[in-house]
């Protein structure tokens, strides 16, 4: 099966790991007019949800660190509350985002209407709330959540794409991303550094940058720009993230199980959910 246009976004054949965060960014590209506008009300709820929990803490913009003494142990409930609901968020945008990175392996561009339309939305809903419960306990474990947010990034595109019983999903969405020592959990675990980066350089940025410019009273504005600038960013980031995980998902079965062979060789006419269905 040939790469489709100049360059594929997703091209059938085992991928360097500068070349998954490279299809991850062409892949959030062709779905932007999908994935960003879905991603706009998640990212303004997880604020509205965050708000009282930063006012518990007593963490104040733009960096969200506690001023005074309100307990590390608020702080720390604040930080494994945002690490559950940025796994949910990602895990939600993930369905279209997994459709859209087989539609681009299978050389054709999914209609904005066809991603809109959710494949297995009930449960896709249930495991994210479930990705997210995990990954926000394993936050309060401190490091535990290197390995629960690494894990955990396939399990809505195996549940979408693979055709597998719900019940065998976690499984095999763990034993996917430990493969080949762990590849997949380590490049997710990689892009999320990366957009972290971008993100807490925006956050910071633009509130102390507007001040620096004398545009508003820092005091007075500090938190809507503040979140004004988190909630922009996290529009970009979130749908960017669930696009590195469909890649990885599709990438680590050619690399693993010769999802691309089976492309190849498969005859004309057959269905796309056979194609991509797991073996059993």
């Amino acid at each position: 099966m040939s790469d489709a246009g100049p360059i594929a976004v997703l091209p059938p054949r085992p991928l360097t790991v500068g070349e998954l965060l490279d299809s991850a960014v062409l892949l959030l590209r062709d779905q932007a007019r999908v994935l960003l506008p879905l991603a706009v009300p998640l990212v303004v709820a997880e604020q509205i949800l965050l708000h009282p929990m930063r006012v518990f803490a007593g963490a104040g913009p733009p960096g969200w660190w506690p001023a005074g003494e309100p307990g590390l142990d608020r702080y720390w409930l604040l930080l494994a509350v945002g690490a559950a609901t940025e796994a949910m968020i990602i895990a939600l945008l993930g369905n279209p985002a997994a459709r859209g990175g087989a539609a681009a392996l299978l050389g054709r561009r999914l209609a904005p209407s066809e991603l809109r339309h959710e494949a297995r939305p009930g449960a896709t809903l249930l495991v994210a709330v479930l990705v997210g419960l995990a990954v926000g306990v394993a936050g309060l474990a401190g490091p535990a959540w290197f390995v629960a947010y690494g894990l955990l990034g396939l399990v809505v595109p195996v549940l979408v794409l693979d055709g597998v019983p719900a019940h065998r999903v976690p499984v095999r969405a763990v034993r996917l991303a430990g493969r080949v020592g762990g590849r997949a959990a380590a490049v997710r675990l990689l892009g999320y550094l990366g957009w972290w980066l971008v993100r807490l350089g925006i956050g910071l940025g633009v509130p102390w940058g507007l001040g620096l410019l004398g545009l508003f009273d820092v005091s007075a504005w500090a938190l809507p720009v503040a979140v004004a600038a988190q909630a922009a960013v996290n529009t970009l980031a979130y749908p960017a993230l669930a696009c590195l995980d469909a890649v990885l998902h599709l990438e680590t079965r050619i690399r693993t199980e010769g999802l691309d062979i089976r492309l190849s060789r498969a005859p004309a006419g057959v269905p796309e959910p056979v194609l991509l269905a797991a073996r059993r």
